[in-house]
């Protein structure tokens, strides 16, 4: 399916509302202000003035309203990783990514997100670019939006469970790879049988280190995968991807700070080796190693805080 998005001024907007008034649909979704059906073309129009034609003659109906293309060619980036399909921006994409692997305290939590090509201006429309470029506020406002709008799979994995694992030679990458392919597993069942144009992953690993960390897995999801680093910058469903989960740690980083009784930091620096110490000294180690990382050096760090500090009481 050919995509065209446009961008028309209020007039304009009006102009093209009034033209396709007998070919008009309803269509109940975020930011839509009409929706019609004319000629195979489904036209879409947005409250930010962008219009999404689909169909086979889209570009050709897009092109009868002037104003300035805004979609349809991949987003600037320097990625790295496999040769991508042209277009894969305008695609139906599964995208995934996660967030917390370099934080102390807190979580790894990975997400999983379907956009269709008739949704991508949706998507735009809600805010989604990508997270880094985001603040934690403005993500946690549109975060219930994207999940209410996409097909999606959040897993949140518990301090607990991750440095269990990881005490048993667990490496990240491991952890990453199976958590990954399975948010990608429970997608693609809501999705029913559905089958994404592509899946992309935003790339932690090569190809071949990935399907190696899963390889025990019995099922492993293959069809149509492509890695790429800065696939949040590739397709709009990685972008989706990386806001549920950063959403999702940042609550588990508010429910974790309630518990603990102090903020606690995002990251692994000096101000995490503070809140750890005074953590380890007030509720004691088995605590701290419930919310935290175990074996990051923050651990031994917090430690000879500690100990410095009870040697002065």
């Amino acid at each position: 399916m050919s995509n065209a998005v446009i961008q028309l001024g209020p007039e304009k907007i009006r102009e093209l509302m009034a033209h396709y008034a007998g070919s008009k649909i309803e269509r109940n979704a975020p930011g839509v202000v009409f929706a019609a059906k004319s000629s195979g073309v489904s036209i879409t129009a947005y409250k930010s003035g962008k219009v999404l034609f689909q169909g086979g003659g889209a570009e050709a109906e897009a092109s009868r309203w002037g104003g300035t293309s805004s979609a349809g060619s991949p987003k600037t980036s320097s990625p790295k990783g496999e040769k991508l399909p042209p277009r894969l921006a305008s695609m139906s994409v599964l995208g995934s990514d996660e967030t917390g692997t370099g934080d102390f305290f807190g979580p790894v939590t990975v997400a999983a997100c379907y956009v269709p090509s008739e949704m991508i201006a949706l998507a735009e429309e809600l805010g989604v670019k990508d997270s880094k470029m985001l603040t934690d506020a403005y993500m946690q406002k549109i975060g219930p939006e994207i999940k209410a709008a996409f097909t999606n799979s959040v897993l949140v994995l518990p301090n607990e469970k991750y440095n269990a694992v990881q005490a048993k030679g667990w490496s990240q990458g491991k952890i990453k790879a199976l958590l990954h392919n399975q948010a990608l597993k429970h997608v693609l069942r809501k999705l029913d049988g559905t089958k994404p144009d592509h899946i992309l992953i935003d790339q932690f690993a090569e190809r071949g280190i990935y399907y190696r960390h899963i390889a025990s897995e019995p099922e492993i999801i293959r069809e149509n995968v492509l890695f790429s680093t800065k696939a949040e910058n590739l397709h709009v469903s990685v972008a989706c991807a990386s806001i549920l989960a950063r959403v999702a740690f940042l609550e588990e980083m508010d429910r974790l700070s309630e518990k603990a009784g102090v903020r606690l930091p995002k990251g692994a620096g000096k101000p995490v080796d503070e809140a750890a110490a005074k953590i380890l000294l007030k509720k004691g180690d088995d605590f701290l190693a419930s919310i935290t990382k175990r074996h990051f050096a923050n651990t031994r760090k917090a430690a000879a805080l500690a100990s410095k500090r009870s040697g002065k009481l």
